[in-house]
């Protein structure tokens, strides 16, 4: 999502990483290209203004200028001034009652129905003791209730309609008798939106949130409508009160804008993100780990997360190992590809590690995995060891046993080298596991 963004602001860190001081001329230069980066990322006016202001008053003080390395201060002050301007930490639901309810709002097609499943899977992973109960009140788009209950029943959370109700506050006030005679913890609802702000969806969201009183009232936003998803939240916010932000589509080409500027117009906390269409592609909001990704750092934290949920101590130990003498095999990447497909694509995970964002032609697609398997699998057990070479007639038997080219085992050798020699080159695990615990940045 960042990659432009990304790519320009490094290249201005890069340039400026080579002068041994910072004058009142290279840091009016530095700030103003900054400015052109944020402005054509669609990062609204008046946030970029005040942000741009900011990062020059400090970056003109003595703690800068005089320092030993002002390339690196300048870099961190970019970077600490991004976290502040998105929130500083971590929000978290405010789930505490005996019924907490969470009501989602947000125009047409900003991903809310979508957003309701996968909030109750999160809930349901983070909070295991919470009875989680979901509420279709979107009844103004013809889909919306078969598509949460399909998105339910794929999550196993129940969820709550009234066949034939075309009232959404009559749904609302059902579910909610619902949830408090059935026990249920957490009662999300799902709003109806509209292509555009209009006085009866106001009306209607307002009705809704006096009857339920929600302890969350989140507006989703469509990352990919920059601007437009900043100002949508504004009058949001102004109507019915918002709690906080979910970003969504944040895995798409949007320019950042949203992602940067909802915070600081809205003054409401980012609560979480969409990063991916699958259920399990959503995490809270890290301003530390968005302040990363936008200036190209990788995703420290969201990666140890996922280490932490599907490696236990020993199994990352011992790989760390093998990936640090280069010892690593073809049969212990087969052991760690399964467990690789619980954390999301490989690739993607790779992004994640700090300066490995360029990885080029890398090629290990989802898509791969069954066919690199395959060929894996076709190997003898020297040949997945790597103590037998193998040999261009071998290459072809074992194209042959696993139906699949020669060209394709030359790519999957190829790869499999290249991403021994990216690992054996990688920040140490447990430095980055430091640095996500005491939520440093270096």
């Amino acid at each position: 999502m960042f990659g432009a963004l990304g790519e320009k602001i490094q290249t201005l860190f890069a340039g400026l990483a080579g002068k041994k001081i910072l004058t009142e001329d290279n840091v009016s230069d530095a700030v103003r290209q900054i400015r052109l980066a944020l402005l054509d990322a669609d990062v609204n006016y008046t946030v970029v203004g005040n942000f741009i202001k900011r990062v020059k008053e400090k970056a003109m003080g003595d703690a800068v200028l005089k320092s030993v390395s002002p390339g690196q201060q300048f870099t961190k002050l970019v970077h600490d001034e991004l976290i502040d301007l998105m929130g500083t930490v971590e929000t978290p639901l405010d789930l505490n009652g005996k019924l907490s309810v969470v009501m989602l709002c947000g125009l047409q097609g900003s991903g809310k129905t979508t957003t309701c499943a996968k909030l109750a899977a999160y809930i349901g992973k983070t909070e295991k003791h919470k009875k989680v109960l979901l509420a279709a009140c979107d009844l103004q788009r013809p889909a919306a209730v078969e598509q949460l209950r399909k998105l339910g029943k794929e999550i196993d959370v129940p969820v709550f309609t009234l066949e034939g109700e075309t009232r959404p506050i009559r749904v609302a006030t059902e579910a909610m008798a619902k949830a408090k005679a059935e026990g249920f913890d957490v009662l999300i609802v799902d709003t109806a939106g509209r292509l555009h702000i209009d006085e009866e969806l106001m009306e209607e969201l307002a009705a809704m949130k006096k009857l339920l009183a929600p302890r969350e009232t989140l507006f989703v936003a469509n990352a990919t409508t920059g601007q437009d998803a900043v100002r949508t939240a504004a009058e949001f916010d102004l109507k019915v009160q918002i709690s906080g932000t979910i970003l969504t589509m944040l895995d798409g080409n949007a320019r950042a804008g949203a992602a940067i500027s909802i915070r600081e117009v809205t003054q409401k906390p980012l609560k979480f993100e969409g990063v991916g269409e699958k259920i399990a592609d959503f995490q809270i909001f890290n301003p530390r780990s968005m302040a990363d990704r936008i200036l190209g750092m990788g995703d420290v934290i969201n990666l140890v997360k996922k280490a932490k949920e599907h490696f236990d101590e020993k199994q990352e130990a011992d790989l760390e190992k093998k990936l640090r003498k280069a010892s690593f095999t073809y049969d212990d990447f087969l052991k760690q590809m399964g467990m690789v497909k619980k954390m999301g694509s490989l690739k993607g995970i790779l992004k994640m590690l700090p300066g490995m964002g360029a990885l080029g032609d890398f090629e290990f697609s989802d898509k791969e995995f069954s066919k690199i398997e395959a060929i894996i699998l076709s190997m003898t057990p020297k040949e997945r060891l790597e103590r037998e070479e193998l040999s261009h007639n071998r290459r072809k038997r074992v194209a042959k046993g696993s139906g699949t080219s020669v060209d394709d085992v030359n790519r999957m050798a190829k790869n499999f080298q290249r991403m021994k020699q990216l690992f054996k080159n990688m920040p140490d695990m447990k430095g980055l596991k430091k640095q996500f615990e005491g939520n440093k940045w270096h």
